[in-house]
């Protein structure tokens, strides 16, 4: 498999540890975002949205946006199991990560910050307090979920991890490239760490990738 990547993109990190987790060889061609590598003709020809992952299954066109293809490696793929089997809480686990992907993802990529402050001349600061509140908006929905429902066990559904750690420990990597205070989360921050030490996680990790900052 062939992916279309960039190391901050927190979408991109979902699809790497789905990968590595099933044990799938791929390559990842990196983009660089603050170039505009992703809106050049050649890649708009590939993802007309302009946006990373794009994935190559083959001779296939190619595949984007990270739940579904989350979901065709699932359905497609060998190895660890990311979807629980029993219909309730598959339906719980996909709910959680569609609370990041869905809801709270969309709220601070690259092109709706650079919108927001090109368009409606926002300060960079108040850019940034409408980032925070994207951040802490979901966060704070998945705690009380995460801590109230009886689904939650070692990881947010059950034992196993699934699809919602995946992409809850995208956001929560987040909160520390933004600076967003993580205190109040602790049921986040558990299941977060736990899947941070996983070494297909590790391997994944943003700050892993080429053309990350230096730490």
């Amino acid at each position: 498999m062939k992916m279309y990547g960039n190391w901050r993109s927190a979408a991109a990190f979902r699809v790497r540890i789905a990968m590595n987790l099933k044990g799938i060889a791929y390559e990842e061609i990196f983009l660089d975002l603050d170039a505009g590598d992703q809106f050049k003709p050649d890649f708009l020809a590939i993802n007309p949205q302009g946006a990373v992952p794009a994935l190559f299954d083959g001779d296939g066109p190619p595949l984007t946006q990270s739940l579904a293809i989350l979901d065709y490696l699932e359905e497609t793929q060998a190895g660890v199991k990311l979807l629980p089997t029993e219909p309730r809480a598959r339906a719980r686990a996909r709910s959680l990560a569609q609370v990041v992907a869905c809801d709270t993802h969309p709220l601070y990529v690259p092109r709706v910050r650079t919108f927001l402050m090109e368009n409606y001349s926002l300060p960079r600061e108040r850019m940034l307090e409408f980032l925070r509140n994207a951040f802490t908006s979901g966060l704070k929905v998945l705690e009380t979920r995460l801590s109230t429902e009886e689904g939650t066990g070692r990881f947010c559904q059950g034992d196993a991890v699934s699809h919602a750690d995946l992409c809850l420990v995208s956001l929560w990597v987040g909160t520390g490239i933004f600076g967003i205070a993580t205190d109040p989360y602790p049921t986040i921050r558990r299941i977060a760490e736990t899947v941070l030490a996983l070494d297909a996680v590790v391997r994944a990790h943003p700050l892993r990738q080429p053309g990350a900052p230096k730490t």
